[in-house]
């Protein structure tokens, strides 16, 4: 049996998908009440594999104000995680020409991205003084070493291949940010998408190595203009860019408000992953994510 057979079979033995029928029975059985008695591990500990969650934070320091530290970044990670699978559905559906359904899971990934600046407001109370208690503790370790945002980066058009040296010695990681990267982007699907769809695009930018970062090009911003130009409510295409622009919209509050928390605990001092830290973030605002879906508001 494989893998993913064991693991159904184990958590459909857990959880026991129970019918309306057998839901309402129950309900009636209990007077009401919940279900306190369970053979087997809690049904939503089953699915969830919250008690595992909970043993993932390991401290290392006994200072208070670590675990803040510690939680919110992996709630972000998640975050992360959650929004690369979002914008990889989305890119499915864009390349099999279904631009209604590729709104969806954009939709999605923007209120994703919204909740994952939200979460930066758990930091909101850390001072100098608060992060210096436990910061060398963390080595060399830093936020600029997560994969998983790589991948989000790599996935929404920001790309820089020496970015994923240091995971060479993680091979699965490395390999994993490798096909990201020689992969289209789902800007490069969304313009591929603009050509098939009757906008006039040269065949040196639908070509082009995807590995490196997609430069603004101007018929690109005339395809948009022309898309834009349409108000009709069939017009998907304007749909999809108002869909791509609240995630652009979104992952840019993130970045920004990373400068802020920079700023806040650490001020301009060197990064603990050895970048120049709040500078390097700031040069790197200038890279835009969509850059046509923004250049072309101008002339409209």
């Amino acid at each position: 049996m494989k893998q993913t057979d064991r693991r159904a079979t184990t958590l459909t033995a857990a959880v026991r998908p129970a019918t309306p029928q057998q839901r309402t029975a129950r309900a009636t059985r209990n007077g009401g009440e919940p279900t306190l008695e369970f053979t087997d591990r809690v049904p939503y500990d089953a699915y969830v594999h919250a008690s595992t969650l909970h043993r993932l934070q390991q401290p290392l320091s006994d200072d208070p104000g670590e675990m803040s530290f510690l939680m919110v970044s992996q709630i972000m990670e998640l975050y992360f995680g959650l929004t690369c699978h979002e914008l990889r559905q989305a890119q499915r559906d864009l390349r099999a020409d279904r631009v209604w359904d590729a709104l969806a899971p954009l939709r999605r990934a923007a209120l994703h991205l919204e909740g994952l600046n939200a979460a930066w407001r758990g930091l909101r109370w850390m001072t100098p003084a608060d992060f210096n208690r436990f910061r060398n503790l963390l080595g060399e370790g830093s936020g600029f070493q997560s994969a998983m945002y790589r991948r989000l980066e790599f996935l929404l058009g920001l790309r820089d291949p020496a970015l994923i040296r240091p995971f060479r010695r993680q091979q699965q990681v490395y390999d994993e940010l490798r096909a990201t990267l020689a992969a289209p982007s789902i800007w490069d699907d969304v313009v591929a998408l603009l050509a098939r769809h009757g906008h006039h695009l040269p065949a040196d930018l639908l070509d082009r190595d995807v590995s490196v970062e997609h430069r603004p090009h101007p018929t690109v911003e005339a395809a948009w203009l022309a898309v834009y130009d349409d108000g009709g409510p069939d017009n998907h295409l304007r749909l999809l860019g108002e869909a791509l622009t609240e995630v652009a919209e979104q992952f840019g509050d993130w970045r920004w408000n990373h400068v802020k928390a920079v700023q806040r605990t650490m001020g301009a001092k060197v990064g603990s992953g050895g970048s120049a830290g709040l500078a390097w973030l700031q040069r790197s605002m200038a890279r835009v994510v969509f850059p046509e879906l923004w250049s072309a508001r101008t002339a409209m």
